[in-house]
């Protein structure tokens, strides 16, 4: 810092260092003003989503697990050669012992899961993450076309 001094004696004059910040305030400015106007250039609504596709062979036999969002679910085998027989459960530890004691009389058999779309895809998941603890290797789930 350098001083100045003065004829009569006084004080002299400090520089003070500062940073000076109109320019990056203009730049802050210019930025947001390039970003209000390429924001509504963009569509964030649009997604593309997946097709599902039909399997080219559905498996013979399968276990059918019909979710409902009433809490009920219906366990039926469905195939060439079921027996028609449907069950109705309302809770799910019965619903996963039924699962459980069907996979014990045929474990080749797999699973297909419908649910409707009011269900929580979280109890989805639950049903596939408890049928691969009983060790069933083939769970799938129904689409609409």
């Amino acid at each position: 810092m350098a001083r100045t001094s003065t004829m009569r004696g006084g004080r002299g004059r400090q520089f003070k260092s500062e940073i000076n910040v109109v320019p990056y305030i203009d730049v802050m400015l210019v930025l947001l003003i390039i970003f209000m106007v390429a924001a509504p250039l963009t569509n964030p609504g649009v997604i593309n989503l997946p097709k599902a596709e039909k399997s080219a062979l559905p498996p013979p036999e399968y276990i059918q697990i019909t979710l409902k969002p009433d809490s009920a679910a219906t366990v039926s085998i469905a195939g060439k050669s079921s027996s028609g027989i449907v069950e109705t459960y309302g809770d799910r530890l019965a619903l996963l012992a039924k699962l459980r004691s069907l996979h014990e009389q045929n474990a080749d058999m797999p699973v297909m899961i419908s649910a409707d779309k009011d269900i929580k895809y979280d109890e989805v998941i639950q049903l596939i993450s408890e049928a691969k603890k009983f060790g069933i290797n083939r769970v799938g789930l129904a689409t609409k076309q």
